[in-house]
């Protein structure tokens, strides 16, 4: 059943198998596997099933460099379905690789392999309705699919690996009448977590302290507690805990809100693709079930591991829409409605410089000379877009001319300076705010350059295109818009050395053995994927390890005392 956290008597204690905190697609989707193997689950969600402004403003805090980080309640949606209101559905698996200890790339290394992640991932699939989990163009496509670029084969640089995209599936519309049937299950709406209890020897969690913010106040006592609140409020509710161990929770070793990551993402060069545009496949495709995927360049593993490279793709982009030298009307069309569009996807249409008029006016230009393409994009936006249930992802342009920038989307190296800690001023439940100080590296840099060097060594060799950039600039071109979006990473990582780390390979916190944490908090390394898929994957697989815990044979785990 779904409720109002104000029906709830002031002052009550709930019980319950397990309580989550946080009803984003980690909460919903570990929800509905517990509801499954029979537990009773209370999940608590700050949010209602629509946006309300109290309530996000309860994400408000601050960033040491506004130009690197956007504010923490930007990215972020409290409500129910957490900001899967606003994603773009991109899902992909992590590589292989990427679970690996790599000594190029400093503080990685998972508990957990990829093989061990990997029976969960086609149901994480399912529930980000992104199709098969197939992500293989000849596999994906058929046997029969044209290459990305006809004539380009290389054994270092991939092309047949796929995106595939959600409907954007909002986790909160399409999962709230299954939430409501789900035996067993109570969300609660507008029921903020404002602290962790722990017992006495800082050893289990007593009970959560839950606020509404109409006044009413009550606790839960949940044989197993869960933080699904996302990479930030995680961190948040960890440090802000004191009662008991005064750094935090599991905060022993000064660990949590620390190695936080986004992604290093940014457009690069030119790529001329020699040839007719016939050659080239540089956009969205259909699968046979109907779910759109897009082909992107990545080195391959191997290559990875004997240059010391992080984890990167490359996917074919237009020029940068603010530089109307671009003579695209659909590109200016946007520029000129960029207010008009939401901040989490109007910030790329600003690069921080002050268009003069003369801007303004090429732009306009863009618009007037170029109507056909401009009427056709609006007609197919309309259609395949604003109108379509399983919406086309983003914008592509029609290739006219075999010229493209590389749109790269790159691991950050984790390092324990980037981090997120509480701050000296408080929200209306008096909890701290977050303060933000992310930092990148030049490693992170000049691994897309040396990326970037294998892709144009690789394309002259071939002789089917020629990849040309600006290494003096490229650090500006990746850093111009700062951490990409809201893929808030590390804050709570897995490991096996609690003086490295928040959480074993099973997500509980080392020392509080009923604490657990879902959700991207929980990577040790970023990977070159969007955090989505990977993260529903990782609450599945939290859902079979509670589920084996919380039997009557394996009480003593969790409860200190026999069920």
């Amino acid at each position: 059943m779904i409720s109002n956290a104000n029906n709830t008597p002031h002052g009550a204690c709930l019980q319950t198998d397990v309580c989550i905190v946080g009803g984003g697609p980690a909460g919903i989707a570990l929800t509905l596997a517990l509801s499954e193997q029979g537990f009773s689950v209370l999940l608590l969600e700050s949010g209602f099933l629509k946006a309300d402004e109290k309530t996000q403003a309860l994400y408000e805090g601050e960033v040491t460099d506004k130009d690197l980080h956007s504010p923490p309640d930007k990215y972020r949606h409290r409500r129910l379905g957490g900001s899967t209101a606003i994603w773009g559905g991109r899902c992909m698996p992590f590589d292989s690789l990427d679970f690996e200890t790599r000594n190029h790339v400093p503080d990685s290394g998972w508990p957990i392999s990829y093989e061990d992640l990997l029976p969960y991932y086609p149901a994480a699939n399912a529930l980000a309705e992104a199709g098969r989990f197939s992500y293989n163009a000849e596999e994906a496509l058929g046997p029969d699919v044209a290459p990305m670029i006809r004539g380009f084969d290389s054994s270092r640089v991939r092309t047949n690996g796929l995106e595939r995209f959600s409907c954007p599936t909002h986790f909160g519309t399409r999962y709230a009448k299954r939430l409501e049937l789900a035996p067993g299950v109570k969300v609660l709406l507008g029921a903020n977590c404002t602290g962790i209890h722990l017992q006495a020897d800082g050893r289990a969690v007593r009970s959560i302290e839950v606020a509404t913010l109409s006044g009413k106040r009550f606790s839960v006592m949940p044989r197993a507690t869960v933080l699904a609140a996302g990479g930030l409020e995680t961190a948040r509710l960890l440090l802000a805990s004191r009662e008991v161990t005064p750094t935090g929770v599991g905060n022993h070793h000064d660990v949590v809100g620390r190695y936080y990551m986004c992604h290093i993402a940014g457009n690069v060069g030119t790529l001329t693709v020699r040839g007719t545009p016939s050659r080239v496949r540089h956009g969205y495709e259909l699968a046979p079930e109907g779910v759109y995927c897009r082909r992107r360049l990545s080195v391959t593993a191997s290559e990875q591991r004997r240059l010391g490279l992080a984890n990167a793709v490359g996917r074919l982009h237009f020029p940068r829409i603010t530089d109307p030298s671009h003579r695209s009307g659909v590109l200016s069309g946007l520029f000129l409605a960029r207010k008009l569009i939401s901040y989490e996807y109007s910030k790329r249409l600003n690069d921080g410089t002050p268009p003069t008029l003369g801007t303004y006016a090429r732009h306009a230009l863009n618009v007037v000379r170029d109507p056909i393409d401009t009427t056709a994009f609006l007609a197919h936006w309309l259609t395949r877009r604003t109108l379509a249930s399983r919406k086309f992802p983003s914008v592509i342009l029609r290739n006219r001319t075999n010229r493209f920038s590389l749109e790269m989307h790159g691991e950050q190296v984790p390092q324990a300076r980037s981090r997120v800690m509480l701050s000296d001023k408080v929200d209306a439940f008096g909890m701290p705010q977050l303060r933000v100080d992310w930092h990148y590296s030049q490693t992170d840099i000049e691994s897309v350059a040396r990326s970037l060097d294998v892709f144009a060594q690789e394309f002259e060799r071939s002789g089917t295109a020629r990849l040309e950039y600006n290494r003096s600039t490229l650090e500006e071109d990746l850093m111009r818009f700062g951490a990409y979006g809201g893929h808030h990473i590390g804050t709570a990582r897995m490991g096996l050395d609690e003086r490295t780390s928040v959480v074993n390979a099973d997500c509980q916190v080392h020392s509080v053995h009923n604490l657990f944490v879902a959700g991207s908090a929980v990577f040790p390394t970023s990977s070159q994927a969007n955090p989505t898929l990977t993260l529903i994957a990782l609450s599945l697989r939290l859902g079979d390890t509670l589920s084996r815990r919380l039997r009557p044979s394996h009480a003593l785990q969790l409860d200190g005392v026999p069920a």
